[in-house]
């Protein structure tokens, strides 16, 4: 599983002209999944942005999490990020999980993130042509990949 977690002023997602999702100050969180990603990574991801500490303190340091700061939370399923380029210029998404897997495996991503954060998460539309409009902060741009938690 991998994310890229981009903390936001605000965010939003449109589908058809119409916002399926929006927050104010918090995370944008662009998710892609692959056919071996399981509960023990959704989990780990969770939990990972739910302490990740890249919001400033009084002193203006990254010192508190999107739990600490009241942030919100805007994922968007992203197959895209398991693009490899090694051959040609064409991408190839071989490595990108199936939508009969990605789907599921989202789905309950959202749910544990609910969980752990105690608060809603809004979303893109699955599988649909999305616009997503975002104000950066910072910039402030993380990658995570369970597959190589550091």
């Amino acid at each position: 599983m991998r994310v890229v977690a981009q903390r936001v002023a605000a965010a939003r997602v449109e589908v058809d002209g119409r916002v399926s999702g929006s927050i104010g100050a918090g995370l944008l969180l662009l998710a892609g999944f692959e056919a071996a990603d399981n509960d023990a990574d959704l989990d780990w991801m969770a939990a990972k942005l739910a302490r990740l500490r890249i919001f400033a303190d009084a002193a203006g340091v990254m010192n508190r999490s999107v739990v600490d700061a009241d942030g919100e939370v805007l994922a968007v399923s992203q197959f895209t990020l398991f693009a490899s380029t090694r051959k040609g210029n064409r991408p190839s998404w071989s490595r990108a999980a199936p939508p009969e897997l990605a789907q599921p495996l989202f789905e309950r991503f959202v749910r544990r993130l609910e969980k752990t954060l105690g608060r809603a998460v809004p979303t893109g539309v699955f599988g649909a042509e999305m616009r997503v409009h975002l104000i950066n902060d910072g910039p402030v741009t993380i990658s995570i990949d369970s597959r190589q938690p550091e």
